[in-house]
């Protein structure tokens, strides 16, 4: 069992309370059966949390929705088991899905880890949705600063000129400056 499994059958073993399914779910080698964990009524979350990261990881289509529902889901460590396997599922939906949570104003205190996603899969919608988040955390008292700082790194990271005009709003925000100097700095030209 690799090391991510390993850590999220632990953290789901206290959640289910020791639930007799959840050894059965993370050793199975069956994809169908993982699957109808995704699509049967009545399932826990937990359950359908591990089948979805099993088939994810395994590249497995049928987990895509149930995955971006755990990206942006209010607990954390949710959203990272689901960002995690949809690096891995290479699903060309994921950067669209990504980027639509990340720019959901409505859901922003949950925008971390599609933050996260879109960085990683450096997919074309990566550099606008980034762009388009920070632009919105600039505002006067934004509380969600890791969500700004993601973006900055990111755009950093990503090295797009585009993200020039944005990285240089940021550097007047005591938070982002540092970062936002060093990120304009990794730009072209």
């Amino acid at each position: 069992m690799d090391e991510e499994l390993r850590v999220l059958t632990e953290r789901l073993r206290r959640e289910s309370e020791g639930a007799p399914d959840l050894e059965r779910l993370a050793t199975t080698r069956d994809h169908d059966e993982l699957a109808a964990v995704l699509t049967a009524p009545g399932r826990p979350l937990w359950a359908r949390e591990l089948a979805a990261f099993r088939l994810g990881s395994a590249g497995d289509r049928r987990a895509f929705e149930t995955l971006v529902l755990l990206l942006n889901h209010r607990d954390p460590p949710r959203c990272a088991t689901a960002a995690r396997a949809l690096a891995r599922l290479g699903d060309p939906r994921t950067a669209r899905a990504a980027a639509a949570l990340a720019t959901n104003e409505l859901r922003v205190a949950y925008a971390l880890h599609p933050v996260r996603l879109l960085i990683e899969l450096r997919a074309p919608e990566s550099v606008p949705a980034l762009i388009t988040t920070l632009r919105r955390r600039l505002t006067p008292h934004d509380p969600f600063t890791k969500v700004a700082l993601a973006c900055v790194e990111g755009l950093g990271a990503l090295g797009d000129a585009r993200a020039g005009a944005v990285l240089t709003e940021a550097t007047a925000h005591p938070q982002l400056a540092a970062a936002a100097a060093a990120a304009l700095a990794r730009l072209p030209g």
